[in-house]
């Protein structure tokens, strides 16, 4: 089965007999992000009977259908007509504010990384908290937010030994990416803080906080708050605070 394209990069391609990907061209910026999200959102306000779930990536829309329900060929036409047609959304207009304990125990990698970069710590630590950063998409585990917006003084490309496990709650980079990590998992990035925020809080009304197309804004607390706004967010407090 040949992949579909249409006119301006965008190429629908088959995952399975269940699924599909309407990619928006092969670059990692928010341009084609704001299509990627536009599309998603257009799917939401006028949902195609048979579409069963849509996940946004940096640049590309995956969706699942019921192929009972939908044709390859027809799904994939109607993707393509509206994704040329779709608005695109540059951002969802919410910006966090997420608190960070930089260095320590808490960013393990900060000084090796300052090491690599010519920096201080503290110099690494600010520039990182000065950033201001777009969620591109969520993934690998629940709650994982990929950021763009790494000042380019800080780009470090990945360990080349992934640890076993990094913690929850790991602020990271790696190469020219950001991210926050919500559940203890397994990483070659590089882990300069964490937070107490749990974007993925499966007992809380709002399972997850943050979402693609969001800003966020870290902020640097010091160790001692660590504890008391870890606990508020294991009881599903949101702690990051909504500044929009």
């Amino acid at each position: 089965m040949k992949p579909m394209s249409k006119p301006n990069a965008i190429r629908v391609r088959p995952c399975g007999d269940a699924a599909l990907t309407v990619e928006f061209g092969d670059a990692v910026d928010p341009a084609t992000n704001a299509r990627v999200l536009g599309l998603d959102a257009d799917l939401a306000r006028a949902p195609i009977a048979g579409v069963i779930e849509t996940v946004p990536t940096y640049r590309a829309l995956f969706v699942r259908y019921d192929p009972c329900a939908l044709r390859f060929a027809a799904l994939a036409a109607a993707l393509a007509d509206r994704a040329t047609r779709a608005e695109p959304l540059a951002e969802t207009g919410r910006v966090w504010r997420v608190p960070v304990v930089y260095g320590g125990e808490f960013g393990f990698d900060l000084e090796e990384v300052a090491r690599a970069r010519g920096l201080s710590p503290r110099e690494v630590a600010a520039k990182h908290a000065a950033g201001r950063y777009r969620i591109y998409m969520i993934g690998f585990t629940p709650g994982f937010a990929y950021l763009g917006g790494l000042d380019p003084l800080l780009a470090t490309p990945r360990r080349e030994s992934p640890r076993a496990e990094t913690p929850a709650g790991s602020i990271m980079i790696g190469g020219v990416q950001a991210c926050i990590q919500c559940l203890a998992a397994p990483s070659g990035w590089h882990v300069l803080g964490r937070t107490p925020l749990r974007n993925f809080h499966p007992a809380r009304e709002k399972m997850f906080l943050l979402g693609a197309g969001d800003t966020v804004l870290f902020h640097e607390i010091p160790a001692r708050d660590w504890a008391k706004l870890d606990a508020a967010a294991g009881r599903g407090a949101p702690v990051a605070e909504r500044v929009r």
